[in-house]
């Protein structure tokens, strides 16, 4: 069996087909390798010239390496979409295994569109609902927000009258008026440090409709998704150095504050990326112009 280890250089498209082949994978053909190149689930090759003629094109042994990763993960995901989050993850979290110009390809397949997206952003929905909405929120007002949260996930542009509709639902879900319109009073999940707010669950979905719409309309060049990644890297290791505290006081959301499996890491670093990049448009919005 090929494995990981056993590849120590570059190779040429016909050894990235070999090593498929090798490791049990035998549909795996150049033409797939190409429209795979060309989704960002693998980078480009870099051409060798000769005083005379040329060379095969090679790719890296990372690359080649990314390749039986990405064969492996395939049997566990449906769209090749999905496994766009693979070179993602190595390149939000390392520098040298995947270059900006095949994440920003990757990034592009990983936000799609269609039925596939449809799909993506209602999982997102619920798992939302799940997080913050109360036990005594009526069925009525929990189908409303996960359809408003659905189609907001699938590139829905956020109007001033979406962004009302939006904070109804939210706060339908969260603050359901037959607990909270007598007192009055706010709620507010989580940590004292960052709680979860009505606010602040509306702030999140619009960062992420600003970073889906800005994907969709083909305006995510390397510079901003590089920008993007800076932002994560700073705002994970300052996340880092304050997650004990922030379970200790996160009450019934102190399980969001758990170190997850690699494997899941891996599933939500492209989410991860989105939001990042959502606050950062955000914050670039509302900065006063000099």
């Amino acid at each position: 069996m090929h494995t990981w280890e056993s590849i120590t250089g570059p190779g040429s498209i016909d050894d990235l087909v070999a090593d498929a082949h090798a490791a049990g994978y035998p549909d795996m053909t150049a033409r797939r390798i190409h429209d795979w190149i060309a989704k960002g689930l693998l980078g480009p090759p870099r051409l060798r010239t000769r005083r005379r003629g040329s060379d095969k094109a090679e790719h890296s042994a990372d690359q080649r390496r990314l390749l039986l990763l990405l064969l492996d993960k395939r049997q566990q995901v449906a769209h090749l979409n999905t496994l766009a989050q693979v070179p993602l993850a190595l390149w939000l979290w390392w520098d040298g295994y995947v270059s900006t110009r095949q994440a920003q390809r990757a990034w592009v397949t990983w936000v799609g569109r269609g039925r596939r997206s449809q799909e993506v952003a209602r999982e997102g929905a619920l798992g939302l609902l799940e997080q913050v909405g109360h036990q005594l929120a009526t069925e009525t007002a929990r189908a409303r927000f996960v359809r408003v949260i659905t189609e907001l996930g699938t590139g829905k542009t956020l109007t001033v009258r979406g962004r009302a509709e939006l904070l109804d639902a939210v706060r339908d879900v969260m603050e359901p008026e037959s607990v909270f319109a007598a007192s009055g009073l706010v709620r507010a999940l989580g940590p004292a440090q960052a709680p979860v707010t009505v606010d602040a669950v509306v702030t999140r979905v619009e960062a992420l409709c600003a970073a889906l719409g800005r994907t969709l309309d083909g305006k995510v060049d390397d510079a901003l998704l590089e920008r993007a990644r800076a932002v994560y890297r700073a705002s994970t290791a300052d996340y880092l150095a304050q997650r004990g505290d922030l379970a200790a006081g996160a009450g019934q959301l102190a399980g969001l504050f758990c170190e997850p499996p690699l494997q899941e890491q891996f599933d939500q670093a492209a989410r991860q990326l989105l939001f990042t990049l959502g606050m950062h448009l955000l914050h670039r919005r509302m900065r006063p112009r000099p």
